[in-house]
């Protein structure tokens, strides 16, 4: 049975997260012939403050303008 964890920051619809889990199942059943019904797929959101890249939280970085 395939698990697959999957850690994004909140904010993604729900139709998007949908999309995700069915393409992440798509591509572990194609590839290693797993059952799709033996396919498991969690999706862990956590806040922009409680993810950090280089030290600064996704909450706390500006966006770039260009």
């Amino acid at each position: 049975m395939p698990i697959v964890n999957i850690t994004l920051i909140e904010g993604r619809s729900d139709e998007d997260k949908e999309r995700l889990m069915s393409k992440v199942t798509e591509a572990i059943v194609e590839s290693i012939g797993a059952p799709i019904q033996t396919v498991r797929v969690i999706i862990n959101e956590v806040p922009a403050k409680h993810f950090s890249v280089g030290g600064m939280s996704k909450a706390a970085k500006k966006p770039v303008s260009t």
